[in-house]
This record gives C-alpha cells, sequence and structure tokens, in this order.
C-alpha cells in the first residue's frame, strides 16, 4: 500500500537527503521546476532527470538522461511524468537501488507502485513533496557532513 499516513510521509521526508527528479524541468513556467527549487531550499540534494535536456542545468544542477547514469545513493525518485510512462521509471528505481518513488499529483500508476513495494520500496502517489512539506509543518533537513 502506497504511503498516506502523514507520520509515514513526514518520515520519509525528513529521512531522504537525494533527490533525483525525473521529468525535471528547465523553464520556469513548469511545476516541476519551482518544486524542485523548493525542495533545494529545505536542504535536499535534487538531481534532475530528462532525456530531453541532458546536459543542460537546473538550478545548479546537471540534467541527467536516466536514473542509472547518477552513480550515488538516491533516497526519493520523484516522477514529474504522465501515469503511462511510469513503469519503466519505477523499474530503474528499482535498479539503482531507490529507497523511494514518488509520484507526483495526479500520477497514479497501481501496478508500477506493487513492483516497486514489492521491491522493498516506499510508495507515495498522488502527492506532492512541497505541498506535503508544508502540510506537515516540516523543517528543512541537515545534509550529513
Amino acid at each position: 500500500m502506497p504511503l498516506t499516513a502523514a507520520e509515514d510521509i513526514a518520515d520519509l521526508l525528513q529521512t531522504a537527503r537525494t533527490i533525483a527528479m525525473v521529468g525535471a524541468s528547465d523553464r520556469p513556467d513548469r511545476a516541476s521546476y519551482g518544486v524542485m527549487k523548493f525542495l533545494q531550499d529545505q536542504g535536499y540534494r535534487v538531481i534532475p532527470v530528462n532525456p530531453r535536456i541532458t546536459g543542460e542545468h537546473v538550478h545548479g544542477e546537471y540534467i541527467w538522461r536516466e536514473l542509472g547514469q547518477i552513480g550515488e545513493p538516491i533516497d526519493i525518485v520523484d516522477i514529474f511524468m504522465r501515469r503511462e510512462t511510469v513503469g519503466p521509471i519505477v523499474d530503474d528505481a528499482i535498479k539503482v537501488g531507490a529507497k523511494a518513488v514518488w509520484m507526483q499529483l495526479g500520477v497514479v500508476n497501481p501496478e508500477a507502485a506493487a513492483r516497486a513495494e514489492e521491491a522493498g520500496l516506499k510508495v507515495v502517489m498522488d502527492h506532492c513533496p512541497k505541498i506535503e512539506f508544508a502540510r506537515l509543518g516540516l523543517k528543512p533537513v541537515e545534509q550529513d557532513a
């Protein structure tokens, strides 16, 4: 079952440090652009992934083509993509050893969620971490030294 309880979502957000954002955009009018900046401002390392703009930079971070290229531990894979494209992203999240997948508002894919959970990942669907951060009254995270 995807995480829905406030304390479970809060725990996930407070223990995570690195978020890979699949579908990150370099366009200020896109939701992912603002959410990425917000998460960075809360102390997270946010690594953008978008095959359409690979090699560019957004908010000071290099944009990767796919999760497998990142080469460092990922706590949460935040998915800003359409529901029908989520399956392969979740499969990649499992392959790279991510701890959780987070499907943004309006993104619901029970089949992909079940695969992630079966592989031991935590799952959040149809929520936005920026909204949850504010709703839960969370404080910025501190990166480990």
